[in-house]
């Protein structure tokens, strides 16, 4: 998978990302965790406000790599966790095209499984979702862009 099959944007800001994360906790305030297991990178903002919202101060992580950029590569496993998932909450920025989270299911069957944003290819291996994003479009994470000075349109126009 490349870069060349996004044809479409969406920034979420740092702001939007707690609302998100603030709404999905909403749908999980009445279940009871044993703890929290992000998975890397993506997952841990998410799962740091999750883990505040619903007052959950135990957090492991599973890390794995699958993007390099935009491109989509090999799966690594760097780190797992030695349980199946059971009474724990699994946290990630986003379901793709499933094959992070098809890898992570395999390792945690029992774990609930909840993205903030989910593509129709990988919606099915997640519990739960907030919001669904077209398949080609590419999620421009807060924690990925800067802010930069853009100069005033005024002095543009006197160049």
């Amino acid at each position: 998978m490349s870069s060349e099959r996004y044809h479409q944007h969406f920034t979420v800001s740092w702001d939007q990302l707690h609302r998100d994360v603030r709404q999905l906790c909403h749908q999980l305030i009445e279940r009871d965790f044993k703890g929290i297991i992000a998975i890397t990178r993506g997952g841990l903002i998410p799962a740091a406000l999750v883990a505040r919202e619903l007052n959950i101060r135990l957090i492991d992580t599973v890390c794995i790599k699958s993007y390099d950029h935009m491109d989509q590569s090999r799966l690594d496993v760097m780190k797992g966790v030695d349980h199946d998932g059971d009474g724990w909450l699994l946290v990630d920025d986003l379901v793709d095209t499933g094959k992070t989270a098809r890898a992570v299911r395999e390792m945690l069957p029992k774990a609930h499984f909840v993205t903030i944003y989910a593509k129709p290819q990988g919606r099915p291996l997640v519990d739960q979702y907030l919001t669904e994003v077209a398949q080609h479009c590419w999620i421009q994470f807060p924690w990925d862009m800067g802010v930069a000075y853009v100069e005033p349109l005024a002095d543009q126009f006197k160049r």
